[in-house]
């Protein structure tokens, strides 16, 4: 079987990867060379532009975008859809918003080029342990490309979870989740880490947590080898970004009327990590001078 892959990033690499391993002829396409080459090397077919991708290709095509959500995404269909023929299928495995997916599912729709909008999660280990995701579109379109799900997923990893937008918007709330559990754990170890007194070896206690605890993960699992490559995290900042899942599953929950406290902290949380200093930290500590007269730390 024979497929287009747009994006050659650390998670795009590697599916392609995954599918050239699977047996799949994979046409590779990325806005640099360089990794093109790269993609080359691991045995796909390289493509020096979108044009020349599609051409490499059969109608009825599958090309699977893995760019980031947002412009890049938008431009990227937009460039892709006039060189396609009906019965195409566009699956995008970014991070798109689901209201965005399902606006191009319309309009692709329109011109007889069908759209699957597949939610990606796995990271950076997905090659090696494969994949879940999350798809939404035309249950028919899933069925003509579920050999690529097949060969991409973990066993038992791959769904069709609804219609066009539901594959991404299903991949959305699991971010937001994730952001809670992030924050969950991210509390209890810090707690654990300022009991000096008791020296506790945190990548020790993550080990143990894992075996016949409630709180057992994978995300353990990942904070384990954290804390074994660096004990107290000296190497690294608090600094902690968000690719926007987390916002738009705030906003989802408000525009539903569902009480989220866990995942909108959380979110509260990673633009808190940001600050050098907190401004509205100084303005409670000069109050709290102003009716208390306590005590105010100065620079």
């Amino acid at each position: 079987m024979k497929i287009g892959f747009i994006g050659l990033g650390k998670m795009g690499m590697n599916m392609a990867q995954r599918l050239l391993n699977s047996g799949f002829e994979v046409v590779a396409y990325a806005r640099t060379s360089e990794s093109v080459k790269k993609a080359e090397e691991k045995g796909a077919s390289g493509a020096v532009s979108i044009p020349d991708l599609v051409s490499k290709l059969k109608s009825p095509r599958i090309i699977w975008l893995m760019v980031p959500a947002g412009n890049a995404t938008e431009e990227t269909i937009n460039r892709l859809t006039p060189l396609l023929e009906e019965r195409d299928v566009v699956i995008d495995g970014g991070n798109s918003f689901y209201k965005d997916s399902m606006r191009r599912a319309e309009a692709l729709g329109k011109r007889k080029i069908s759209f699957l909008d597949a939610g990606t999660s796995g990271g950076i280990w997905g090659l090696q342990a494969g994949y879940c995701l999350m798809v939404g579109g035309e249950r028919d379109v899933f069925q003509s490309a579920e050999p690529v799900f097949r060969a991409l997923a973990q066993e038992n990893g791959y769904a069709h979870v609804g219609p066009a937008g539901a594959g991404h918007f299903v991949k959305m709330v699991h971010n937001g989740i994730e952001y809670a559990m992030l924050q969950g754990y991210a509390e209890g170890l810090e707690i654990l880490h300022a009991k000096k007194e008791f020296d506790l070896d945190l990548r020790k206690i993550a080990n143990l947590w894992n075996h016949g605890s409630v709180v057992r993960s994978w995300l353990l699992e990942l904070a384990e080898g954290a804390f074994g490559k660096d004990p107290g995290l000296e190497s690294i900042r608090g600094f902690v970004e968000d690719s926007g899942e987390g916002r738009w599953t705030v906003a989802e929950a408000i525009r539903l009327n569902v009480p989220a406290p866990s995942i909108t902290l959380s979110l509260m949380e990673r633009f808190r990590s940001r600050q050098d200093e907190s401004f509205s930290a100084k303005v409670i500590a000069a109050l709290r001078n102003e009716f208390g007269g306590h005590e105010v730390k100065k620079k």
